[in-house]
């Protein structure tokens, strides 16, 4: 059993005097139903599942919006009364039955003591196809990622989860768990996030059977392309998805996705597995102030895939290969760390809203320069960079701090963390400016920890 943080939302969700019916939004096989589940035998709710792909004629039904005769129906499949105490009502795969959705705003209008949860991958794809509105306001949303890092550790070597969400700049864990904690992460890197990949590895600790977990995946996705996107989409969906994870970290360009293709359908079909968390979005903002995303350029992005172990199965990465990186390989070799910080990234609001994570690009004649993260937090810009080594080269963080007149920065590596005070003389074409700003360098493994180290810092720099 893998224990995800989203349980404790769902525990809160429950619990609200005003709740409303939940969605859980997220790609294929991040492990919503598995979630649903859990939650329900854990917290001993009596479960009334319903899979609308196996019901396909309920569409018609929820498309009439009476709330009786939807539930008669559904009693009927169940067996069992829905409304009764301590009933959960689980709608899954609710894309095969976009209605369903529709549906849930007359469930909160007059049944509104039935906790409802609904779950469904690609619905972008399903709702293109239809016309009537989101119930906005009468629906919560939450999106599911997969497992993170520290919820991967905490399924294998659970007694190390403690010196992750204890770590700070300033007391890096003992040495010993240092290295375990960077072989995990390395075997992460491999096996990924996706649930069922996580627990056959925890099973059998055979990667030779995660991949074959990877490729059945990968397998799933190609056959949702055929059932729910239209049929002319769907050679440049399967294009879109081979091409993602074979240019992480690099700036997008449509021409190499597809010549033939006209740039205005390549973008959609980015857009679609966008919205489908299929893929992450990071554009390119000129990051002067707050929010972030007020002054990104939609044009102007790299692409982030939904999990890092899925992107080395589509790239043919083994774990021969991967075991075999020295640490500058496997920071700087083709986008691994920085997928492996950016999934994080994308997931810091912990499902509640939807990702928000910017880079900076400055592209001159002779030379350019790019941070690979930016983010915001409270009223603070914080760059992001993934290096390798512990002197690695910071020459774009320093033209960005220089240029946006900020003084703290992250840097992840594979490293202990530290503090230190950075004072850098910088040729412009103004002349020679000097550069000093706080930096703080966390391991990779760190990353779920960003949040708590930021506020400490903010509220050190408070307190002065």
């Amino acid at each position: 059993m893998i224990q995800r943080v989203a349980e404790k939302f769902l525990a809160t969700w429950l619990r609200k005097g005003t709740r409303k019916p939940l969605v859980l939004r997220g790609a294929r096989q991040v492990g919503k139903s598995t979630l649903v589940r859990q939650f329900a035998q854990e917290n001993g709710l009596i479960l009334n599942e319903v899979n609308l792909e196996r019901h396909l004629s309920l569409d018609e039904i929820f498309k009439t919006t009476d709330v009786q005769q939807i539930c008669r129906d559904l009693e009927a499949i169940t067996g069992r009364d829905i409304k009764g105490k301590g009933s959960l009502l689980f709608l899954d795969e609710v894309q095969a039955t976009p209605y369903a959705l529709m549906a849930l705003r007359y469930f909160l209008e007059e049944l509104p003591d039935i906790p409802i949860i609904a779950a469904g991958s690609l619905l972008e794809f399903t709702l293109a196809d239809h016309s009537f509105s989101m119930p906005v306001g009468r629906i919560e949303y939450y999106h599911l990622h997969p497992v993170s890092f520290l919820e991967f550790v905490n399924a294998l070597e659970p007694a190390l989860s403690k010196y992750i969400v204890e770590l700070t700049p300033s007391s890096p864990p003992p040495e010993t768990a240092h290295q375990k904690l960077s072989q995990l992460q390395r075997q992460y890197f491999f096996v990924g996030g996706m649930p069922e990949a996580v627990a056959d590895y925890q099973k059998n600790k055979s990667l030779a059977s995660v991949s074959e977990v990877h490729r059945a995946i990968i397998g799933t996705y190609q056959d949702d392309f055929a059932k729910y996107a239209r049929k002319n989409d769907l050679l440049l969906l399967q294009k879109v998805l081979a091409f993602i994870p074979r240019s992480l970290g690099k700036k997008i360009k449509f021409s190499s996705i597809d010549r033939e293709q006209r740039s205005a359908k390549i973008k959609e079909a980015v857009e679609l597995l966008a919205k489908a968390r299929v893929c992450h979005k990071v554009c390119h903002s000129r990051c002067t102030g707050l929010p972030l995303y007020a002054e990104a350029n939609d044009s102007i992005y790299k692409l982030l895939f939904m999990d890092i172990g899925l992107a080395n199965y589509v790239c043919g990465l083994d774990w021969t290969a991967i075991s075999g990186m020295d640490d500058q390989q496997l920071v700087n070799e083709g986008g691994l760390a920085e997928q492996f910080i950016g999934q994080h990234l994308v997931n810091l609001s912990q499902g509640l809203d939807p990702p928000q994570v910017q880079y900076w690009l400055r592209e001159g004649k002779t030379s350019n320069a790019e941070l690979d993260y930016v983010i915001s937090r409270g009223n603070w810009i914080i760059p992001v960079e993934v290096k390798s080594g512990k002197s690695g080269s910071l020459k774009s963080l320093h033209q960005f701090m220089c240029q946006k007149k900020m003084n703290f920065a992250v840097r992840f590596d594979l490293n202990p963390p530290s503090c230190q005070e950075v004072a850098h003389a910088l040729l412009t074409a103004e002349g020679c400016a000097e550069v000093k700003f706080s930096l703080i360098s966390l391991p990779l493994y760190a990353v779920e920890q960003l949040p708590r180290i930021i506020d400490k810092q903010r509220h050190r720099i408070s307190e002065q």
